[in-house]
């Protein structure tokens, strides 16, 4: 299962191996149709002790323009360590496959996917020699999809525009959006969309929205996220009844703390008086009331004040 954002913004590549393909008009690229897309093992690791790998990668393979690599790496955050990486990753995989080589990163934030984006050379200026730089998606580019009929003519599209723009004003929409397009989606493909989603979206507000708009419009689904949210639910409903009754058997003990010192102290207790104390579920008011009962001469002077 995704566990993090990391993983949703890359893993979403390998559920819908033609996704990239479809963002032609968004990174406005000439990208061929691939014919077929192959998911290849990630681990870069040569046989020197130095583990490298790549987030995700896949060869796209089109009968006009031939077979491609492409490398996805999801960034959240700038690293000045990684063109380092990434230009070892498009090096190493172009050796070892001898086929031309891409490289995506995918960032949720503006200020991220413009640094990502920058031209980075391993030599000095007069000699540059090997230079990367990325083809980058974020909320710079992707589509903010609001449309319900638009999320549901590419449900992964929009889940991926959702987890891109996680901090954009728009996500309520951007997420109602694709609620609403997955509502006549079949059970199974719409569980993986969801949980994409989810994960993708992390800590932010945007996934305590995401998760409410799960229980609600897509309630009739037994996914694991939605039984999630619905046993959260639950146990937020014992916990508000536990404190609800917790609170009102304090009040009820104060109110007749008040009404036993007054009659322990031999004062009448008018039933206007009486009512009033047993009446009250302030807490704060009791208090001072059970403070006045101590030394007041009668037992109206407790609400001389109210």
């Amino acid at each position: 299962m995704v566990n993090s954002p990391h993983e949703a913004m890359h893993q979403i590549f390998r559920y819908d191996l033609h996704l990239f393909s479809r963002l032609r008009d968004v990174l406005e690229l000439p990208l061929p149709d691939a014919v077929k897309a192959v998911v290849l093992p990630n681990d870069l690791t040569e046989t020197r002790p130095v583990e490298r790998r790549v987030d995700t990668l896949l060869r796209l393979d089109s009968a006009k323009d031939g077979s491609l690599l492409l490398a996805i790496e999801a960034q959240g955050k700038k690293d000045p360590a990684k063109p380092a990486s990434w230009a070892y990753y498009v090096s190493y995989l172009w050796t070892k496959y001898g086929l031309p080589t891409a490289l995506l990163v995918v960032c949720q934030d503006r200020a991220t996917a413009e640094w990502a984006a920058r031209p980075v050379a391993s030599g000095p200026a007069y000699m540059p020699t090997l230079s990367v730089q990325p083809i980058v998606v974020g909320p710079h580019n992707m589509p903010v999809i609001t449309d319900p009929a638009q999320a549901a003519e590419d449900l992964a599209l929009a889940s991926l525009s959702a987890i891109t723009h996680a901090g954009d004003p728009d996500i309520g929409a951007i997420l109602k959006a694709l609620s609403a397009a997955l509502q006549n989606v079949p059970e199974n493909l719409a569980d993986p969309i969801i949980e994409f989603t989810a994960q993708g979206l992390s800590k932010r507000p945007a996934q305590d929205l995401w998760r409410t708009l799960v229980a609600v419009d897509l309630s009739f689904y037994t996914s694991y996220l939605a039984e999630e949210i619905r046993e959260e639910a639950r146990a937020e409903a014992r916990a508000e009844a536990r404190a609800e009754g917790l609170t009102e058997g304090l009040t009820q003990g104060s109110a007749a703390a008040v009404l036993l010192v007054l009659e322990q102290r031999g004062l009448d207790v008018p039933d206007d008086v009486r009512a009033r104390v047993t009446g009250c579920d302030d807490p704060e008011t009791l208090r001072a009331w059970l403070a006045r009962a101590v030394t007041a001469a009668s037992a109206e002077e407790i609400l001389a004040d109210e």
